[in-house]
């Protein structure tokens, strides 16, 4: 089955390795960007982030107040080959990704990068997270233009200068071609599959970390890219 195979051997993968980073007390609590856009009513943006599987990463964006809709998808290699089965060979370029549409003048793309090294995936993992490993699992923020490539690259500076983490940063900051939504399958997989092993020992505990850690940005109800409406609150 397509949905089993997702994300390398996920249900294998979490009785085998348990880093406690995903862990619902074990959030790295990052300060704020000194280099963001100020908050400003305006069009809707987009950000596009990658972070190992995109089942958790979707799930914690879903969950940020400001945020509009978040689809699951590919970034980095060509359309021809942006298709499940493919990427999983790390042969595409592409690495699972999600694209955030959010409104700015609730929440800053600067923000945006603070959950997700806080929460939702660690920067700090070279070709992986967690129990999925290969290049198609690297982080990456893939920018739109030139102010997010400034202020994610200064960010990533601030960071590691203040050691931040217990190692460097590996996150790359590379320019968006293209990004190609994933299957439906995987769209709010998080939301309709709360049950299966892989979400509840690794990406649950994000969402609980978002909740914790974020308490002013965090929303219960999540937004999600199936609704035929999308409701913000």
């Amino acid at each position: 089955m397509q949905i089993v195979a997702a994300c390398t051997m996920a249900i294998i993968g979490a009785t085998l390795w348990h880093s406690p980073r995903v862990r619902a007390d074990a959030a790295v609590a990052v300060v704020p960007p000194a280099v963001d856009n100020p908050k400003s009513a305006g069009a809707p943006e987009t950000a596009v982030l990658a972070g190992g599987c995109f089942w958790g990463v979707q799930g914690v964006f879903e969950h940020v107040r400001g945020v509009q809709k978040v689809i699951s998808g590919y970034a980095g290699g060509e359309a021809a080959t942006a298709k499940y089965e493919t990427v999983s060979t790390g042969t595409t370029g592409h690495a699972e990704s999600v694209e955030i549409s959010f409104d700015p003048a609730q929440i800053s793309y600067g923000q945006l990068l603070q959950i997700a090294f806080s929460v939702a995936f660690d920067p700090t993992q070279l070709n992986r997270q967690g129990p999925d490993t290969g290049v198609q699992y690297r982080s990456v923020i893939f920018y739109a233009d030139e102010s997010q490539k400034r202020i994610a690259s200064a960010y990533i500076d601030q960071l590691n200068q203040s050691h931040a983490f217990p190692r460097p940063i590996v996150t790359r900051v590379d320019s968006l071609k293209a990004f190609f939504p994933a299957e439906d399958y995987h769209q709010d997989y998080l939301f309709h599959h709360p049950m299966q092993p892989y979400i509840a020992i690794y990406d649950l505990p994000k969402v609980e970390n978002l909740k914790r850690v974020f308490p002013d940005l965090y929303r219960a109800q999540p937004v999600l890219a199936g609704a035929s409406m999308v409701k913000v609150d």
